[in-house]
């Protein structure tokens, strides 16, 4: 080998070394920066699943939120309407008392209500005609002064009794104490009926 061709091979050589550097230098370049970019992804990626798993576990719990809200609800309506019947059902045995307890109560009514012993007793049209004179003879006997009458006019009452004095009128039909009393009573009432 002639010295030209000892320059120009080591020439070569030396090119073929710092291309095999530069390519290695590259190919270490590119690994780091695919390592970093693969880190990169997996955190990315870890962070996009987690979020999604917090906003899936924050809906599930507002789901499961409004889900116990809607239950409540229903439960006290359901707890509502039993109240409701109880109550219809204490007015509907008031107003189908035996005969003779109603009476009495209706007398005592009339009797407590009366702040002059002079006013007109309003009744139902039925209890005006099967207990009208009854009622006021009774109230009349209890009460030291009593002059009550029995008014000819009758109300849209399910039972009960109206006192009417000129304009004054005290209302004791068995629907206005069952509302009055209800508010007293509703408490004790669910103890009894929810425990």
């Amino acid at each position: 080998m002639n010295g030209i061709e000892r320059i120009t091979q080591r020439m070569e050589d030396d090119a073929q070394r710092e291309i095999d550097e530069i390519l290695s230098a590259a190919q270490a370049q590119a690994a780091e920066i695919t390592q970093s970019c693969q880190a990169q992804a997996e955190r990315e990626a870890r962070e996009i699943v987690d979020r999604g798993r917090r906003n899936a576990d924050e809906r599930e719990q507002r789901l499961a939120s409004v889900a116990q809200l809607e239950a409540r609800k229903m439960e006290l309506a359901a707890k509502q309407e039993m109240l409701d019947r109880a109550f219809d059902q204490a007015l509907e045995e008031l107003c189908n008392l035996p005969e003779g307890e109603y009476v009495s109560l209706l007398a005592n009514l009339a009797v407590k209500a009366s702040s002059n012993g002079r006013e007109a007793v309003i009744l139902s049209k039925k209890d005006r005609t099967r207990y009208g004179k009854q009622v006021v003879t009774q109230a009349n006997e209890r009460l030291k002064d009593g002059h009550l009458t029995l008014s000819e006019q009758t109300r849209n009452i399910k039972g009960g009794l109206i006192l009417a004095d000129g304009d004054v009128e005290v209302n004791c039909t068995f629907e206005t104490l069952v509302r009055l009393q209800r508010g007293t009573l509703e408490r004790e009432v669910a103890k009894v009926l929810f425990g």
